[in-house]
């Protein structure tokens, strides 16, 4: 009898309990939405100072003169073919010259020579889409801001994060894939 009347008293215990409305919890903050906006919010100042200081610089090269890109980058023809119409487009393989530098001219890179398969390969993203500006025989300096180059990881051999790049590249060669002819 002792023993029922315990489980009978556990059980409107819990019954007693079991039938208390549930109170909503109020919402936890999302931190992780909050600190993503942070970041994007300091990036974009962040690019804004690189871009200031880039165009000061460039305003300080009185002998040259920068065009800017609609891709966020600036360039400067070395030497431009305005006889030829041929540039190279996506899968075409070219090949080029060229070196790495940081803005004020110190190298990261001296020059060097490869292949690459226009945009199918990996490379500097400013010189990927810069060299499809160009035609076979020209050279052109290109100013290359971080989030356009290496960004806040850098080449994790010489180029720092956040660096600005300037590199000089002279188109060599432009091949059509499976040697088309165009």
């Amino acid at each position: 009898m002792k023993n029922s009347q315990f489980y009978i008293l556990v059980l409107a215990v819990f019954s007693f309990l079991g039938c208390k409305e549930l109170e909503p919890r109020r919402p936890k903050e999302n931190s992780t939405t909050n600190f993503y906006k942070e970041v994007i919010e300091q990036n974009k100042k962040l690019n804004a100072l690189e871009t200031k200081k880039i165009k000061l610089t460039l305003d300080e090269d009185t002998l040259t003169t920068y065009k800017s890109s609609t891709n966020g980058f600036w360039y400067a023809y070395v030497s431009k073919d305005s006889t030829s119409n041929k540039v190279p487009v996506k899968g075409d393989m070219v090949t080029v010259k060229y070196n790495i530098t940081n803005l004020n001219d110190k190298v990261f890179y001296d020059f060097q020579t490869r292949n690459y398969t226009v945009d199918k390969e990996d490379f500097v993203p400013g010189l990927a889409q810069g060299i499809k500006l160009m035609k076979k025989g020209e050279t052109i300096t290109f100013v290359i801001p971080s989030y356009r180059a290496y960004g806040v990881t850098g080449d994790g051999n010489r180029i720092g994060i956040n660096q600005t790049l300037k590199s000089t590249l002279t188109l060599i060669e432009i091949n059509k894939p499976n040697n088309e002819i165009k």
